[in-house]
């Protein structure tokens, strides 16, 4: 089998990469080890930036978004029964972010491709890229009980921080930069309208809690709990009972309770592999970075990767020169360092270590109160969180 991109992974990530590269008239194979009816349940990220909402409508992906996504144009800090709203477009000229579920970006994206790109191979699991140093990369992967090789002029990466992709950069060339935190997050999906119209994001004594959403009638919610929790620990009433101790206010806001659907726990660590390249063979998303979900930036810095070499590849194309490609790992590292520090500024701005002292408390309290009475550390969150420009 042979194509001009072979694309490892078939998340929002390599989806995107592929009809990306469809409309500009480049081939390409898409392998993912998984079923199709997996892909389009995982749970994963829900916040969409408004970059990451303006390529999916340019790649002719986003009427389903327009139509069931939910435009949100602000967040609310929670701390000291408190409540601030960050009102996103007053802040950044307008911007603002898309509530939209990955798994949708998924079934939207895999109906494209099945229906005018190329071959979307399910079940089709990679075993090894080889060659990634030469012009001729290949990857060997295993489909319908055979072993098959996927001959192409490039390699993209899209299969996550487990994935065979980065193993094929030399562990001489490369460095790893990350941080383990001692707390994950214990998830939620619940059959409950969301208790705000917005994301809250709230600071308390006993940690860090999240109100987010799925749907106007599905709440998406998120409690701080020590690194290794058992998710099946807990009951649902705990959960409920935790989650509006964290929640509390001064006012009369209530907290509405529902069944819930789902429970998972989340580890947190933040990782950056450096470079994005070697050779041929191209890094994406996780199998290049990671990032805590504090700063809902792991979906939409895949997107930034994947738009970045489909426009330096087409400009290959269109021009000849290479200098686009060979400045890959430069261009996305400048945007994923950011992220890395937007996330970990929010990351430590509302969670509470296991040895945080009176200090580090008060730390906190004033790093939030100096965003809730700074228009200029205000509008540094809102540009953050929004996103990063692409390229």
């Amino acid at each position: 089998m042979r194509t001009t991109v072979g694309i490892i992974g078939a998340g929002p990530a390599g989806l995107l990469l592929a009809r990306l590269l469809h409309n500009a008239g480049i081939d390409s194979v898409v392998l993912e080890s998984r079923d199709r009816d997996y892909v389009e349940r995982r749970q994963r990220a829900g916040i969409l930036e408004q970059g990451t909402a303006e390529v999916l409508r340019a790649a002719g992906a986003g009427a389903r978004m327009d139509r069931e996504g939910l435009r949100h144009d602000g967040i609310e800090l929670r701390f000291d029964r408190r409540r601030h709203r960050v009102d996103f477009p007053a802040l950044t000229g307008g911007r603002s972010v898309m509530v939209y579920a990955q798994t949708e970006v998924c079934k939207d994206l895999i109906a494209l491709q099945l229906r005018e790109g190329g071959p979307l191979l399910f079940e089709a699991e990679a075993l090894a890229v080889e060659d990634a140093g030469t012009d001729t990369p290949r990857v060997r992967f295993r489909h319908q009980d055979r072993e098959d090789v996927l001959e192409c002029a490039y390699v993209v990466g899209c299969d996550g921080f487990w994935g065979v992709a980065r193993q094929a950069i030399p562990a001489a060339l490369t460095q790893v930069f990350e941080r383990t935190y001692p707390f994950g997050w214990l998830g939620i999906l619940a059959d409950v309208p969301p208790s705000h119209d917005e994301l809250v994001y709230a600071r308390h004594d006993r940690g860090f809690a999240l109100l987010s959403m799925r749907s106007p009638s599905v709440s998406r919610l998120y409690l701080q709990v020590p690194d290794g929790t058992d998710a099946g620990a807990w009951s649902d009433e705990e959960i409920w009972d935790e989650l509006e101790r964290r929640f509390e206010t001064a006012d009369d806001w209530r907290l509405e309770r529902g069944p819930i659907t789902q429970k998972s726990v989340t580890p947190m660590r933040s990782y950056v592999h450096e470079p994005m390249r070697h050779g041929r063979l191209f890094l994406a998303g996780d199998a290049a970075h990671i990032v805590p979900p504090t700063g809902a930036k792991g979906l939409n810095l895949a997107v930034g990767d994947v738009v970045t070499f489909a426009r330096a590849l087409i400009h290959q194309q269109e021009t000849g020169s290479p200098e686009l490609l060979d400045a890959y790992s430069r261009t996305c590292l400048r945007r994923v360092w950011q992220a890395e520090r937007f996330s970990y500024d929010m990351t430590t701005l509302l969670h509470r270590t296991p040895d945080a002292s009176p200090f580090d408390d008060r730390l906190q309290l004033a790093r939030l109160e100096r965003i809730a009475s700074s228009r200029a550390a205000e509008t540094d969150l809102a540009e953050g969180y929004t996103g990063f420009p692409f390229g």
